[in-house]
């Protein structure tokens, strides 16, 4: 008896079977074969994610987060993805040849440095703000900071004072700048305690760590601090300026891209990148 499951196909079976492959572009010797000249398909450009990597200074945090989220909805085949640290940390990992494709520094001599190594596309160097520091404190302290100044440092509610490790965090040699300038850092050094990072510094504050902090006003006025504490604004020339600047590393992976990601921020696109800066308390140039 012939088994069913045995018997070759009717001629029917096979024309729906050529036709299915016709549909596919390729018709094999046993089921489909390909034409010898046939290309295989390549997707759209706007299917194929385009991914940016960003070291960022922690003081971006919250304020690089929004810009990323309103460049996306301008260019949703790009895929921004930060890492927020120490703008020190990051120029170490840049000398060796870190996996990230722009740099955004809250010093603008790391920037440069890496351009003199022959580390950055040629002339990718640019300025996109002025960072500012605050003396911070919880909404529960009972330090009046905004009436004593520098001088909530020394309330006698204070033991520990958080400031970034001013070893590789400008912020943190912004901070100890200003408390010399301002003639305080010899009573308070020993009171310091240091954050790996401006972002660390300002956790500190916040979860109680410290008692008080010198923060960057970015942070001080971030949705996830700005109804948490209040804060006074260290005099501008009371510390060294901090020039933040970028650059783009000579290894990115998708130059245009890139590039188009720096627009947004620096303003030379849409500008909605500089408004957002501006409203998180930087100083930009050319304001």
């Amino acid at each position: 008896m012939n088994d069913p499951e045995n018997q070759p196909p009717s001629m029917g079976s096979w024309r729906r079977w050529l036709a299915f492959c016709s549909l596919l572009g390729v018709i094999g010797v046993i089921g489909c074969k390909r034409s010898q000249d046939q290309q295989p398909a390549i997707p759209a450009e706007s299917s194929v994610p385009r991914p940016v990597a960003v070291a960022a200074a922690a003081d971006l945090k919250f304020a690089l987060d929004e810009v990323i989220a309103r460049f996306h909805e301008a260019n949703p085949g790009i895929i921004v993805t930060p890492t927020y640290g120490s703008s020190g940390n990051f120029y170490a990992q840049l000398t060796n040849r870190a996996p990230f494709d722009i740099y955004f520094s809250a010093d603008v001599d790391y920037p440069r440095k890496l351009a003199q190594a022959g580390l950055t596309v040629k002339d990718s160097q640019f300025d996109y703000a002025i960072g500012q520091i605050v003396v911070w404190v919880r909404n529960d302290s009972p330090i009046d900071v905004q009436s004593l100044g520098i001088e909530s440092l020394t309330h006698p509610s204070v033991r520990k004072i958080a400031i970034a490790n001013p070893e590789h965090a400008p912020y943190g040699r912004a901070a100890e700048a200003a408390m010399k300038s301002l003639g305080i850092h010899d009573r308070v050094k020993e009171r310091l305690v240091l954050g790996e990072n401006i972002a660390q510094t300002a956790q500190f504050v916040e979860a109680g760590a410290a008692d008080i902090g010198i923060i960057a006003l970015s942070l001080a006025l971030a949705p996830a601090l700005s109804d948490k504490g209040r804060y006074w604004a260290v005099p501008l020339d009371s510390y060294p300026p901090l020039e933040q600047a970028g650059v783009i590393l000579s290894w990115a992976k998708d130059i245009e891209a890139t590039q188009r990601f720096k627009a947004f921020v620096t303003g030379s696109g849409q500008g909605e990148g500089r408004a957002i800066l501006r409203r998180y308390g930087f100083v930009l140039p050319g304001d």
